[in-house]
């Protein structure tokens, strides 16, 4: 018989996560490590439970992540819109408070592109009079 899960993608700068939930005790990986092992600032750990602490799913399910792009910063957003995404999926009824605190919206801020004669996006070769 299969197992039960549900699935969200979550993607910020260019960071792509791919989350898996389980029904569970909440054992939470990030690539085959522990979530606290991966992101290591407090403030991160903090982002990436937000869906849950809102929901009130903390400990309800075991989450399986494979983050991969980006930094550490991107990876965190992209887990936190994909648990989103995924807590929708098991239960429709949460979709209105994730929407309503941004959770399930893409961040559309990327990169810039550099330009010619540029160094970087906007950064100029500094002006010598001589």
């Amino acid at each position: 018989m299969a197992q039960v899960q549900f699935y969200g993608t979550g993607r910020r700068k260019n960071a792509i996560a791919r989350v898996y939930l389980l029904p569970g005790d909440g054992k939470f990986t990030v690539n085959n490590r522990p979530m606290d092992a991966y992101f290591g600032r407090k403030s991160l750990l903090k982002v990436v439970r937000q869906p849950l602490d809102l929901t009130g799913t903390n400990g309800k399910f075991d989450i399986k992540v494979r983050v991969l792009g980006g930094g550490i910063s991107g990876q965190a957003g992209a887990v936190k819109m994909g648990i989103a995404r995924a807590l929708v999926q098991a239960d429709p009824n949460l979709r209105p408070d994730l929407k309503k605190a941004g959770f399930l919206t893409r961040d559309p801020r990327m990169k810039e592109r550099r330009k010619y004669g540029l160094k970087k996006a906007r950064r100029a070769p500094q002006f010598s009079k001589r």
